[in-house]
């Protein structure tokens, strides 16, 4: 079975879908109508060479889902989903992929997301780092000793996790995975405490917004971060959505549960190939590809 999966922040890049825009007339079309719909020229910035303007979250997570939802309708007759994920962010645009939400209720969507998590983000200051070279359970265990707010909050693939919270709680418990083997423990340039309870404000701003857009029963399966499981209930994918901002990206859960239910091809549509690399960590022998 053929599966698509979506990337989510960190994989942006300057110049990113600018080739799309320039030589597909469907996609230039998508872009500018992303333009109005945001109220300003996000074209701009991803077509532009200033990465930090690129890195902020209002900015980020609109542009992952333009390129990403763009890319699968250029793609058109070739895109023929059978299951359909995303990591974080990208769970939305394999939403509007699977025909579940429209392109234009995704931008507003996603741009509202970006906004709330950015006043989270503000209201309560926080980090996340990487931690490679552990098991799971050793990095649970290691954040329940730390004082203050530090969880597991992406499951990558076995011997990477990324934890979010506090900045402080954050800085010692790298010190604590360091002390007990971890190969290494990586402060990540990121805005905020992701997928943490820090994540608390921006919930309710989300689910009002969710709640406001129609949802369409999808083409095909869609896996959720929240529960690694796949469903077609809109129902439960709108309600997965908004748990998805202070639980964990179960992503290591997800490709295996896909893998279990026949996923024998991976496709990463849109930038990069962070999640192929990781469905290749999960199982060696997936093949994989990108739609980009």
């Amino acid at each position: 079975m053929k599966a698509y999966i979506f990337p989510g922040q960190g994989s942006q890049f300057p110049g990113m879908g600018q080739e799309l825009y320039e030589t597909n007339s469907l996609a230039k079309e998508r872009f500018e109508l992303a333009n109005s719909l945001l109220g300003f020229r996000i074209t701009d910035i991803m077509f532009g060479e200033d990465a930090e303007a690129l890195k902020e979250t209002r900015v980020t997570q609109p542009a992952l889902f333009l390129h990403s939802t763009i890319l699968s309708e250029v793609m058109g007759n070739q895109f023929i989903p059978e299951m359909v994920a995303g990591h974080s962010l990208g769970e939305f645009s394999a939403l509007v992929a699977a025909g579940t939400i429209r392109f234009e209720d995704g931008v507003l969507l996603v741009a509202e997301r970006a906004q709330a998590m950015q006043e989270a983000c503000n209201l309560a200051p926080g980090t996340m780092a990487a931690i490679l070279g552990l098991e799971d359970h050793q990095v649970e265990e290691i954040c329940t000793t730390i004082q203050g707010i530090v969880v597991a909050a992406n499951y990558n693939c076995p011997g990477q996790l990324v934890i979010s919270g506090e900045q402080s709680a954050v800085e010692q418990a790298c010190v604590a995975f360091t002390e007990a083997g971890a190969r290494r423990a990586l402060l990540l340039p990121v805005g905020g405490a992701f997928h943490s309870p820090l994540m608390e404000p921006a919930k309710a701003r989300l689910a009002k917004a969710i709640e406001q857009t129609d949802f369409h029963s999808p083409r095909c399966v869609v896996y959720q971060n929240f529960t690694a499981k796949g469903t077609t209930d809109t129902g439960v994918l709108k309600e997965n959505l908004v748990a998805q901002l202070t639980a964990p990206v179960r992503w290591t859960q997800t490709v295996q549960n896909m893998i279990s239910d026949g996923a024998s091809h991976f496709t990463e549509v849109g930038t990069g190939k962070v999640l192929q690399g990781l469905v290749k960590k999960i199982n060696r022998d997936i093949e994989t590809a990108s739609g980009a």
